[in-house]
C-alpha cells in the first residue's frame, strides 16, 4: 500500500499505451479509489501465494518505472506466468530485458519454478524484443487467448523459458 499514489501516477501514465495489453489491469485502476481496492486484493492474493507483483524502480530518482507480475501459477507443475511493463519514458533503453532476466532468475531461485512462460500479442513487438532478448523462446500461438479491452478475442504468442 506504500506504493499505492505511485503506482497509480504510473498506471494514469501509461493507461493509453496499456489498454490492449493490460486490459485487466487498466480496467482495475481507473481511479484511485479503484486502484487502491486493486492492491487490497493484491495484498490477499500475496497470502494466498496465487500472484506476486513487483514494481521497477529507477534508484536515482526512486520513481516505480515498471511493473512485473507473477499469475496463473501453478504450484503442482511448478510454473507461473510472467505479466510486464515498462513506463513510457523508460522504454527502449534495454532497462525492461535486463530487468527480465533479473527477474526471471529471481522467480527460479526464490519460488522454485521450473517454468516461466509469458503470453503477449504478435503486434506488441516491444514485449516480443524484451521476452526474447531475456532468453524466452516462442514455443507456439494460442488462439483467441485473450480479451482486448474492446472486447475482442485474440490469438497470442506464447513464450517459454525453463531454468
Amino acid at each position: 500500500m506504500e506504493d499505492l499514489e505511485a503506482y497509480f501516477n504510473m498506471m494514469s501514465r501509461n493507461r493509453e499505451r496499456l489498454l490492449q495489453y493490460f486490459a485487466g489491469t487498466v480496467s482495475k485502476t481507473k481511479n484511485f479509489d479503484d486502484t487502491k481496492e486493486f492492491l487490497i486484493d493484491m495484498e490477499k492474493r500475496i497470502k494466498e501465494r496465487s500472484y506476486f507483483p513487483y514494481v521497477l524502480v529507477d534508484n536515482d530518482t526512486v520513481s516505480l518505472i515498471g511493473f512485473y507480475d507473477l499469475k496463473n501459477i501453478e504450484w503442482s507443475v511448478p510454473k507461473t506466468e510472467i505479466g510486464y511493463f515498462i513506463d513510457l519514458e523508460y522504454t527502449g533503453k534495454g532497462i525492461g530485458a535486463k530487468a527480465l532476466k533479473v527477474f526471471s532468475d529471481h522467480c527460479f531461485s526464490e519460488y522454485g519454478f521450473e517454468k516461466l512462460f509469458l503470453r503477449t500479442h504478435e503486434s506488441n513487438l516491444p514485449a516480443r524484443r524484451i521476452a526474447e532478448k531475456s532468453g524466452f523462446e516462442i514455443e507456439g500461438t494460442i488462439r483467441k487467448d485473450y480479451k482486448t479491452s474492446s472486447g475482442e478475442l485474440v490469438d497470442v504468442l506464447y513464450y517459454g523459458l525453463i531454468q
